[in-house]
């Protein structure tokens, strides 16, 4: 006998998977009163470090979660960025830092401590009680129907790090839910990701790396800057992570033993050039293969996957986890117009349609910036290095994607693209005044054209449910955002991309006509 749900059992969206993409994507959904369960296998987090770099649009995210004040004290700002260097230390490129705050409001790079953030993420669902978490329970089977999907749902067996678990234990699952959509963040191996039937596009890296991480035990003098060490005799990069930590990565070579190249004496046979024994402990030492890889579908009706069930992205950049969490800030209005404000589902297809180009220019560029790091010919290494010394170091910056086809007028001026956050002339950051709803700012005498708009316009009831909040430009401090952009009046989304910009009554009406 199939088991049926109850009606406590059934929600408006299952998240499977609690790392980074599906906590940001809880607390999103959970602050905007949608009924939301979700599913982990594992009952604690992970305690070794994975991830160790987000960006300013990341800490974004992180502010409008409302966790800031519990986020900030174990980051640290990269403030020198990355320099790649070849095996005589001469510099090829640098990726630049600032200690001054970017477009976003905040420093552009931030190195951390995995676990600690995922503490963070995880508790701050607590304040959500229409958000149910339920750890050390896997999703058994999957069977979508014409208006919810039914998940049955087992025990997990505990993770090796799992054995003495901490705090409260976990709510028993009930044996099956209800929800009406489900997105897995569930990782490489995706469950969900298979019962899309998504294939993948890949993109051609695939290497296999010893991934290091160390605890400073003594002060030694080493490098405050990342650095990619592009050395054909072993190409590596070293890290600066928060606190005490530091990270090496490690190319693994023709002839290199897997079974022992991750063992301790060798692990400091490669890194005697810069710490021995006493001057650091070992964290972790794994090998990973690093991959280059997009799913080909990420959604099929009330089914849908993000972060690495949808993309695998090469670490060179730092932008594995930046992209989960971009899935989830991009999926989660959407999924709240969806569920509780009538849009229409096909508003779903845009989530792919828009991320997908977006993540694969921040793959593409990983996979070029790996192919300089990863070049193990004497010969071409050496007229690369000749090439960078006619020039000097290259300087460059994360790219800024254009999103791709969706929610957006594609003007090709700044229509899907992200909107800087100043701070407005009270203090604030301005995500903090506008919340997760649209915002049309408006300024340059096209103010009482646009109140008259919002005010008649057949879409009019987004006003009254409190979706879209009209900001007088020029009253708290945002002149100055519109004229570098040479328009009087710009609509953003809850994610604070684009949707376009209007310069007079007539391109202010084909504008609104765009809110979903």
């Amino acid at each position: 006998m199939p088991v049926e749900p109850s009606r406590a059992d059934t929600f408006d969206v299952a998240i499977v998977g609690l790392g980074p993409t599906g906590a940001v994507l809880a607390n999103l959904l959970g602050e905007q009163g949608l009924d939301v369960a979700v599913i982990e296998r594992s009952r604690e987090v992970y305690p070794l470090p994975r991830a160790a770099h987000f960006d300013g649009e990341t800490m974004r995210v992180f502010q409008s979660l409302g966790l800031m004040d519990r986020i900030e004290p174990f980051v640290r700002a990269g403030t020198q960025g990355m320099h790649f260097e070849n095996a005589a230390g001469q510099t090829l490129l640098v990726r630049t830092g600032s200690e001054q705050p970017g477009p976003h409001g905040f420093a552009n790079n931030w190195y951390f401590h995995q676990p600690d953030l995922e503490r963070v993420l995880r508790a701050g669902l607590a304040r959500w009680p229409n958000v149910r978490v339920w750890l050390g329970h896997a999703v058994r089977t999957v069977e979508p129907g014409e208006h919810d999907v039914l998940l049955t749902l087992e025990a997990a067996p505990p993770d090796e790090w799992d054995e003495t678990p901490t705090g409260q234990a976990p709510d028993p699952a009930p044996p099956a839910i209800r929800a009406r959509v489900v997105v897995g963040c569930d990782g490489a191996r995706s469950l969900l990701r298979r019962c899309i039937g998504s294939a993948m596009d890949d993109l051609g890296l695939h290497q296999p790396w010893l991934c290091l991480d160390m605890i400073m035990e003594r002060e030694v003098a080493l490098p405050e800057y990342t650095v990619q060490l592009c050395d054909p005799a072993r190409p590596m990069t070293m890290v600066n992570m928060a606190g005490r930590r530091r990270r090496w990565e490690i190319m693994l070579m023709p002839g290199d033993d897997h079974a022992t190249i991750a063992e301790p004496a060798s692990v400091w046979a490669l890194l005697e050039r810069w710490i021995r024994p006493g001057d650091a402990r070992i964290e972790r030492s794994a090998i990973y293969t690093f991959h280059s890889l997009i799913a080909k579908g990420w959604r099929r009706q009330r089914l849908l996957i993000a972060g690495d069930a949808a993309h695998q992205t090469p670490p060179f950049l730092g932008q594995g986890m930046c992209a989960g969490v971009r899935d989830a800030a991009n999926l989660a209005w959407k999924l709240a117009l969806v569920l509780k404000g009538g849009a229409s589902e096909t508003l779903l297809d845009t989530y792919e349609s828009e991320r997908e180009p977006h993540v694969r220019e921040f793959i593409a560029l990983a996979v070029r910036v790996g192919d300089v790091i990863q070049t193990t010919d004497p010969d071409i290494a050496a007229e690369r290095d000749r090439r960078f010394a006619q020039t000097g170091p290259e300087l460059f910056a994360f790219p800024q994607p254009v999103l791709g086809p969706g929610v957006h007028t594609g003007d090709g001026r700044h229509a899907g693209t992200l909107f800087s956050q100043p701070r407005l002339a009270d203090g604030r950051l301005m995500d903090d005044a506008i919340g997760h709803r649209f915002a049309l700012i408006v300024g340059d005498g096209l103010q009482t054209e646009a109140a008259t708009r919002l005010a008649t316009d057949a879409r009019a009831y987004a006003i009254r449910e409190d979706r879209v909040r009209m900001i007088d430009a020029d009253a708290v401090g945002l002149a100055a955002a519109l004229r570098e952009r040479s328009t009087r009046a710009v609509l953003i989304r809850p994610d604070r991309y684009i949707v376009g910009t209007a310069d007079d009554a007539e391109s202010l009406e084909t504008l609104l006509a765009a809110l979903p």
